[in-house]
């Protein structure tokens, strides 16, 4: 793989990592007061996608490249709609649960692709170390969302 692919490869990545630490800081925000549980839930996954982002700007750092520092298109419209999803139907903690599954699919998808790519063993390290970060983000929100699911019917 060219210098350059990798490069937008881990981009894309850090990318779709600032998108999971607004979108979870969002979720965050929008869940009920009752539900405290899950606000930390969320600020802690978010630090975690932060983190994860600033791993993969020191890689594109040390490969020469410029680290992007802003989130997707499709991320801030996804934000925007849990916003808006969220003053609909009153900050519904199913519901803001599965805009944030729907934003973890969006990463378990990016970190495949990336993953898909011939990398260099050291970076397929990291990313297949972030990988199976995301894939615990998105067990973690689906048992949550369960868990209200549940709750719900009983």
């Amino acid at each position: 793989m060219k210098n350059d692919q990798l490069i937008d490869t881990l981009n894309d990545l850090i990318q779709i990592s600032k998108d999971g630490e607004e979108g979870f800081r969002v979720c965050a925000e929008d869940a009920s007061e009752r539900q405290a549980y899950y606000k930390t839930q969320f600020l802690e996954r978010s630090q975690a996608c932060g983190q994860s982002a600033l791993e993969l700007q020191n890689l594109v750092r040390a490969l020469g490249g410029e680290p992007t520092n802003h989130t997707t298109v499709s991320g801030a419209l996804h934000r925007q709609w849990i916003n808006i999803k969220s003053a609909i139907v009153g900050k519904n903690d199913e519901a803001i649960l599965n805009e944030c599954e729907r934003g973890e699919d969006a990463a378990v998808n990016a970190y495949r692709k990336a993953l898909a790519e011939d990398l260099p063993s050291d970076v397929r390290l990291i990313i297949e170390r972030q990988y199976q970060g995301v894939l615990a983000n998105h067990d973690r929100v689906k048992a949550l969302r369960d868990q209200v699911r549940a709750k719900k019917a009983a």
